[in-house]
């Protein structure tokens, strides 16, 4: 009996702890270190952009900040951020549609006539990894 507990609580343990991954983000090429930056892990496709699965934000120190996303289950993200220049809270766009806060995005996705997409900002993680991410802005 001793035996199947201590099995039971290995497997109930090992699952528990399987697919919590850890993201790691570093943002480059600030303007300035004025402000703060705003960071958005993404879950999917559908909610890329507007709605993220977990935020964080950091301040920026020498045009260089990192954020950490921890206990991350298997799956596939894309992070989303931008420069918070004005600690406004959201990215301030010129006549609605044009940007005039520098952002970026996982993979350094590019975002040509119009917002980066998911397949080119998407990336997996498993297995209980650590992902190093570098963003340049």
């Amino acid at each position: 009996m001793q035996t199947v507990l201590t099995y039971l609580s290995f497997l109930i343990t090992s699952m528990l702890l399987h697919g919590q991954n850890t993201i790691e983000v570093t943002m480059t090429h600030f303007d300035s270190n004025e402000g703060i930056v705003k960071v958005g892990l993404y879950n999917a496709e559908g909610t890329f952009l507007e709605r993220p699965y977990k935020a964080l934000s950091a301040e920026i120190s020498e045009e260089k900040a990192t954020v950490i996303f921890s206990e991350v289950p298997d799956g596939i993200y894309a992070i989303s951020c931008y420069h918070d220049e004005d600690r406004s809270g959201s990215l301030n766009m010129f006549m609605g549609m044009i940007p005039t806060e520098s952002y970026g995005t996982s993979n350094n996705a590019p975002s040509r006539f119009g917002p980066p997409k998911w397949e080119d900002a998407s990336f997996e993680v498993t297995g209980g990894v650590v992902r190093k991410l570098e963003i340049k802005l």
